[in-house]
């Protein structure tokens, strides 16, 4: 577990400075390709010259980046005529970070836990107070956070499909 924590945290340190990098730059408006090449001097159709294609498919291709229709091979085709080297990374939204992105799930998944034994409780006639589920939801996001796993990207799939069958079975007996 202290691996996991350590792999998580040198990440969020690295994926830092791409964010950075993200929010001061930004995807240039015209793609980077395009932009890329009218920096150099390039036409579109020497670009296609030094990449076997035609004019029109460079078009095809600046358009498509625009759009995020474009391969990652494509781009990087593209980027080596162009003298350049594409770079690729997956970035946590925002300023958020990966234990956030996991801190977030847990507490998601704590709500619905305790949410669904609060209903049921209720039914039986035991509601609990509101400081008491804070409580409780907080300590169930503490120890999903200390015991990661798969289990904690498919849990709300799972309670949706137990509330589903307690909805059902509530219906029947009315």
């Amino acid at each position: 577990m202290k691996n996991q924590w350590l792999t998580i945290h040198q990440l969020d340190r690295q994926l830092k400075e791409w964010q950075v990098i993200r929010n001061k730059y930004g995807k240039p408006r015209a793609g980077w390709v395009k932009t890329i090449r009218v920096a150099l001097s390039m036409s579109a159709e020497q670009l296609a010259t030094r990449l076997g294609l035609t004019r029109g498919r460079i078009t095809q291709l600046e358009n498509a980046e625009t759009q995020n229709a474009v391969t990652l091979r494509t781009l990087e085709e593209a980027a080596n005529a162009l003298g350049c080297e594409l770079i690729y990374a997956i970035v946590p939204k925002g300023n958020s970070t990966l234990e956030g992105i996991l801190k977030t799930r847990a507490e998601q998944i704590a709500k619905e836990r305790v949410a669904q034994v609060a209903h049921t409780m209720s039914l039986e006639e035991q509601s609990v107070d509101a400081n008491n589920l804070e409580i409780q939801e907080n300590e169930l996001t503490e120890t999903l956070m200390r015991h990661l796993n798969k289990k904690l990207w498919s849990e709300l799939k799972r309670q949706t499909d137990s509330r589903k069958k307690l909805i059902k079975n509530l219906q029947k007996k009315k």
